[in-house]
C-alpha cells in the first residue's frame, strides 16, 4: 500500500515539473529585459576599392604601377571597386589633386582620357598634342604608358641612284624627352569603331611645342618614326624635351660588312684623255 502511494507521489511530481517547463516556455519575456539587451552587431560586407599605390602628385598621368586595391568595410558612394574594368577606365587619366599612398580614387579624383576637356587639362600652357602611328615594334611593344618620356627616332632609306650602300639607310634622334599623354584611341571621346580596325590603328599622342609638331609632321613623310622610352618617368631637367641629338647613324656604322664610302678606295673611270670620273660604292 505504501509503495502504491509512493508511485502516485512520483507521478504527480513528474507532471508538475513537466507543466512548469511548459509554462516557462510559453511565458512572454519581460519587455524591460528585452529593451535592456544590446542589439546584435551589424556585419558590413568587405569590399576591395581602388586606391593609390604610392603618393601621387596633381597632374600625374596614371600607369599600372600607380594603382592598388584596399579592402574596407563601408565603401563610400564615390569609391571605385577594384575591378579590371575600373582600372582600365582610369589608366592614362590625370590626377586632379595630390593623393597619399592608400588614398581611394574617388569619382572626381581623376580626369579620364575620354572625359570632355581632357586635353585642355593635361597639356601645359603653349603646348600641343600630336599623334604618331606606331606598331608593336616602333611603339616599344606596348610598353609605353601615359606619363612616360620618349625619344623620337627617324629611320630613312634612300633609293637615289649612285648612293653607296653605306649611306642608303640612316637613323637619327629627332626629338628627345617628349611626354606621352595618351595611347591608342583614348583621345577619341566616345568613339566606337570596329575592333579589328582599332587593333591595327595604334597611336601614341605626345605633348610637343608648335615647332616640334612641325618637325614630326615632316618626319612622317621622310621615313619611319620609332619611339624609345626613357629609364624614368620622373619629370626633371634631364627629362625635358630637347630639339634633337647630334649625329646620324649610317648603315656602315651598324654592320662592318658594308664598307664605308669615306674609307673605301674610289673607282676611277676614264672617258678619254684628261676625262676621269671617281665613283664611290
Amino acid at each position: 500500500m505504501a509503495l502504491r502511494w509512493l508511485l502516485y507521489v512520483m507521478v504527480a511530481l513528474g507532471l508538475a515539473g513537466f507543466l512548469g517547463v511548459g509554462w516557462l516556455a510559453v511565458r512572454q519575456p519581460d519587455p524591460a529585459a528585452v529593451a535592456a539587451a544590446p542589439p546584435p552587431p551589424v556585419v558590413h560586407p568587405r569590399v576591395v576599392v581602388l586606391t593609390a599605390a604610392h603618393p601621387l602628385r596633381a597632374g600625374a598621368l596614371l600607369g599600372p604601377d600607380d594603382l592598388a586595391g584596399h579592402e574596407i568595410e563601408q565603401p563610400g558612394p564615390d569609391m571605385e571597386p577594384d575591378t579590371v574594368a575600373a582600372r582600365g577606365a582610369v589608366l592614362g587619366g590625370m590626377v586632379r589633386h595630390n593623393l597619399a599612398a592608400g588614398a581611394p580614387l574617388l569619382a572626381d579624383s581623376v580626369v579620364r582620357p575620354k572625359d570632355r576637356g581632357f586635353l585642355a587639362a593635361v597639356l601645359d600652357p603653349g603646348m600641343r598634342a600630336v599623334s604618331i602611328g606606331v606598331d608593336a615594334v616602333s611603339g616599344a611593344a606596348g610598353l609605353i604608358w601615359p606619363g612616360d618620356r620618349v625619344d623620337v627616332v627617324l629611320t630613312q632609306t634612300s633609293d637615289a641612284s649612285g648612293q653607296s650602300a653605306a649611306r642608303r639607310v640612316s637613323a637619327e634622334t629627332m626629338l628627345t624627352g617628349l611626354r606621352v599623354i595618351a595611347i591608342d584611341q583614348q583621345l577619341m571621346q566616345g568613339a566606337v569603331g570596329n575592333e579589328a580596325t582599332e587593333r591595327a590603328a595604334r597611336t601614341v599622342t605626345l605633348e610637343v611645342t608648335p615647332a616640334q609638331a612641325e618637325r614630326i609632321a615632316v618626319g612622317t613623310r621622310m621615313g619611319r618614326l620609332s619611339l624609345t622610352v626613357h629609364a624614368s618617368r620622373a619629370d626633371g631637367p634631364e627629362a625635358s624635351a630637347q630639339p634633337r641629338s647630334q649625329g646620324v647613324t649610317w648603315a656602315s656604322d651598324v654592320s662592318s660588312a658594308i664598307p664605308d664610302a669615306r674609307t673605301s678606295e674610289p673607282l676611277r673611270i676614264y672617258n678619254g684623255p684628261g676625262q676621269a670620273e671617281e665613283m664611290h660604292f
